[in-house]
């Protein structure tokens, strides 16, 4: 499946949760990175305002996602 096909509205991949993963997978980047660079001894400067952002958005899409699949119309 083409990555395209991902965003059609028929197709077996959840959106949110691919936006999810891909705010969740840059989040642990940073993360390694800052623990990588702390050991070598030097400062890794993340704003916080981007990392909370990546937080609200990886929160935001499971917590979505979480919440239609709960109150979802049989």
């Amino acid at each position: 499946m083409a990555f395209k096909e991902i965003f059609k509205d028929n197709n077996d991949y959840n959106e949110k949760n691919v936006v999810g993963f891909a705010s969740f997978a840059i989040m642990a980047l940073f993360a390694t990175a800052d623990i990588v660079t702390g050991f070598l001894g030097q400062d890794l400067p993340v704003q916080d305002f981007i990392y909370n952002s990546f937080v609200i958005i990886t929160l935001g899409s499971f917590g979505i996602d979480g919440l239609t699949k709960m109150f979802k119309q049989k």
